[in-house]
C-alpha cells in the first residue's frame, strides 16, 4: 500500500473509530461523561516558508508593525522555539501548514531538493500541511518522493545518507488523477486531541497549472477549491468529525499597507476571501497562504456564523495561531469562543539547538558552492517593479537570457516576474564582507527554479498577443523585457488593445514577420496564463536560466542596475 493511501486510510479509520466509540446504547455512560465540558485545542499554522530555514535577510526578514516600526523575524531555529513556547501554554495543539513550505528556496535548502526543510518540519512536529503550487515545482513524482522518502533519482542523497520522507501528510483535496478522477494526494487528515477528532482539509489553489511547469503535472487535474472543500467537509461530518479546519493555499492581497500582523485589510471578493466566505458552514476555521501577506479576519460562513480567516507573512516570519474550544457533547467548535492571532517569530528568543545544529550541517555542506563568486555589481539591483511593470533585476535577467541564446537566433527575451525571487544586493553581509561581489548562492536565491531556456519562433502577431495577455480583469502581470524590446501600454485602454508602439531593435513590430524569442520552459508551457507562448515553433533548447545569469555577471564586471525605460505606461 502506498504511503498516501496508508495515510488516508489511517485518518478515516481514526475518525470512524471515534464515531463508533461514541454511539450505541452500550456507550451511554461514555456519552454522558464526554458531554461534560469542553476541550481546548491550539492550532499553529505556518505558510509560504519556501525553505527559509536560515533567517531571511533584508525586508524579507522583517515584519512591519502597525506604527510603521519593524521587527527582525524568521529562521527555523527561532520558529521551533516559538512553537514550543506556544505549545507549552496549552494542553492540546496541532501544527499545520498552508502550502509552499518547500520550493523557490534559498540554496541552503534547495541544493538538497529541500530535504533539510522537511527534516526541520519533521523535528518540530508538523502534523499536516496543504500542498501549495511550489510543492509541484519539480513535478508530481518529486512531490511523491518528498512525502514517501528515498534518494533523488538523479542527484542521489546529498544531505544525509538516506532520506526518510515527510512524517506528515501533504494534502490536496482538489488534486485528482486526470485519467481516473481519483485523489492524487490525501484530501484530508484527522487528528484526535483529548478524545475529540479534528479534521483538516488541505489543498493548493486551482491555478497550479499556470504557476508551475506543466510538464511535471501532466497527469493531474486541479479542481475548484470551494467544491472540493465542501465535498470533504460533508464526508468528515458524515463519519462523525464535526470540528473541521480548511488549509488552503490561496489568499488575499491587502487593500492598504500598514495595520500590522492582525489587521484585516482585505477586499470581500479577493480569491482567499471568496473561499473563506463560501465554503461549507461545517468548516470552522480557514488558514490561508500564497499571497505572502498577513491578515487576521473574522468572516461569516454561508449560514451567517463567524469563523477566522487568517494568513501569516511568508518565509517563517509569523505563526498563525487559532485557539478552538470544542464542545464534548457535540464534538463541534463553539464558534464564539474562537480566538486568532498572528504571532511574530522574533529573534529575541533562544534558537532551538537541535534545529540550529541541522541548519549548520546544511550551511557547512553548501558553503563551498554558495560562496563561489560569479561576478561583481556596482549597486543594489532590485526586483521591485516600477509603474511600467519592469524592474532593474528583471531587465538584467532578460538581458542575460538573450545573451545566452543569440546563437539560437534570438532577438528578444522575456522573463516572468514571479521567477525573480530576491534582490541582488551590493552589501552581501552585515560585516561589509564581499561588497559588490555576487556569489553563486546569491544568484541562486534570485533564480532558484532551474528552468531551461528555450528559443521559439513567434510571429509579430503572436508577440503582440503575448503582450496583451499581461492584462486582464484580475491582474496586471508584466513580463520583463530584454533591451531590444520597447512598447507602451495604456491603463485606460480596453483589454486586448492596451499595447501600442512595439519595436524590436528600433524597428516596428511586423505582425506577419517571424521572430526568435527566448523564454524559459515554464513560460513555453503556458505558465502564468501566457497561452500564446505555446504557439511557438522551431523550439531550440538552451542552458539553465541560472547559468545564463551567472555567465552574464561574469562577462560584465561592475554591473550597474539597468534603466527601466523599455516599457512606457500611458494613462
Amino acid at each position: 500500500m502506498s504511503s498516501f493511501r496508508r495515510l488516508s486510510v489511517l485518518a478515516i479509520t481514526a475518525a470512524a473509530a471515534t464515531v463508533i466509540s461514541t454511539t450505541g446504547p452500550a456507550q451511554a455512560d461514555v456519552q454522558s461523561l464526554r458531554g461534560r465540558g469542553t476541550v481546548d485545542v491550539r492550532l499553529i499554522g505556518i505558510n509560504d516558508l519556501h525553505g527559509n530555514i536560515e533567517p531571511p535577510s533584508g525586508s524579507s526578514g522583517r515584519v512591519v508593525l502597525a506604527d510603521g516600526t519593524t521587527v527582525d523575524a524568521g529562521g527555523a531555529a527561532y520558529n521551533a522555539t516559538h512553537i514550543k513556547n506556544l505549545q507549552a501554554e496549552v494542553k492540546n495543539s496541532v501544527i499545520v501548514g498552508q502550502g509552499d513550505l518547500i520550493g523557490a528556496s534559498p540554496i541552503v535548502s534547495a541544493l538538497f531538493h529541500d530535504e533539510p526543510t522537511i527534516e526541520v518540519l519533521n523535528k518540530v512536529g508538523m502534523d499536516a500541511t496543504a500542498a501549495g503550487n511550489h510543492e509541484f515545482d519539480e513535478g508530481y513524482k518529486e512531490l511523491l518522493r518528498m512525502q514517501r522518502g528515498g534518494c533523488h533519482p538523479t542527484d542521489g542523497c546529498q544531505f544525509r545518507d538516506t532520506y526518510p520522507g515527510a512524517k506528515f501528510p501533504i494534502l490536496g483535496a482538489n488534486v485528482t488523477k486526470a485519467k481516473t478522477g481519483l485523489p492524487a494526494l490525501p484530501p484530508f487528515w484527522v487528528e484526535i486531541r483529548d478524545g475529540m477528532p479534528i479534521g483538516f482539509i488541505g489543498m493548493p489553489l486551482k491555478d497550479v497549472p499556470i504557476l508551475v511547469d506543466p510538464n511535471g503535472i501532466k497527469e493531474l487535474e486541479f479542481g475548484d477549491e470551494v467544491k472540493a472543500a465542501n465535498k470533504y467537509a460533508n464526508f468528515l461530518d458524515a463519519i462523525g468529525v464535526k470540528s473541521i479546519v480548511l488549509l488552503v493555499h490561496q489568499g488575499d492581497q491587502v487593500t492598504s499597507p500598514g495595520g500590522g500582523p492582525n489587521a484585516c485589510n482585505v477586499a470581500p471578493q479577493n480569491p482567499g476571501s471568496y473561499i473563506a466566505t463560501n465554503v461549507s458552514p461545517k468548516i470552522d476555521a480557514v488558514f490561508s497562504g500564497h499571497s505572502h501577506q498577513h491578515y487576521n479576519c473574522v468572516v461569516k460562513d454561508p449560514a451567517g456564523n463567524p469563523r477566522p480567516f487568517i494568513e501569516g507573512l511568508a518565509f517563517g516570519r509569523e505563526l498563525s495561531v487559532v485557539d478552538l474550544k470544542i464542545d464534548r457533547r457535540t464534538r463541534d467548535v463553539i464558534r464564539g469562543e474562537t480566538k486568532a492571532e498572528n504571532k511574530i517569530v522574533t529573534r529575541t528568543v533562544t534558537p532551538d539547538p537541535e534545529i540550529q545544529a541541522l541548519i549548520d550541517v546544511a550551511k557547512t555542506k553548501v558553503r563551498p558552492i554558495a560562496n563561489r563568486p560569479v561576478g561583481t555589481i556596482a549597486a543594489d539591483i532590485l526586483r521591485a517593479q516600477v509603474p511600467s511593470g519592469e524592474s532593474p533585476l528583471g531587465n538584467l535577467i532578460a538581458d542575460s537570457q538573450l545573451a545566452a541564446t543569440t546563437g539560437n537566433g534570438a532577438v528578444i527575451a522575456l522573463m516572468n516576474p514571479g521567477g525573480v525571487r530576491a534582490d541582488l544586493t551590493y552589501l552581501s553581509s552585515p560585516e561589509g564582507e564581499g561588497n559588490g561581489v555576487a556569489t553563486y548562492g546569491e544568484t541562486f536565491t534570485v533564480q532558484p527554479f532551474g528552468n531551461i531556456l528555450q528559443t521559439v519562433t513567434l510571429t509579430g502577431a503572436n508577440i503582440k498577443n503575448v503582450l496583451e495577455q499581461q492584462f486582464s480583469t484580475t491582474r496586471t502581470f508584466v513580463l520583463q523585457p530584454s533591451a531590444g524590446l520597447k512598447y507602451s501600454w495604456s491603463a485606460s485602454a480596453p483589454f486586448g488593445s492596451k499595447v501600442s508602439g512595439v519595436t524590436i531593435n528600433g524597428a516596428p513590430l511586423d505582425p506577419n514577420a517571424s521572430y526568435r524569442v527566448t523564454i524559459n520552459s515554464f513560460l513555453q508551457g503556458g505558465g502564468d496564463g501566457f497561452s500564446e507562448f505555446t504557439k511557438g515553433t522551431n523550439i531550440t533548447g538552451g542552458g539553465i536560466d541560472l547559468d545564463a545569469f551567472s555567465a552574464y555577471l561574469a562577462a560584465h564586471p561592475g554591473q550597474a542596475p539597468p534603466a527601466t525605460d523599455r516599457i512606457t505606461r500611458l494613462p
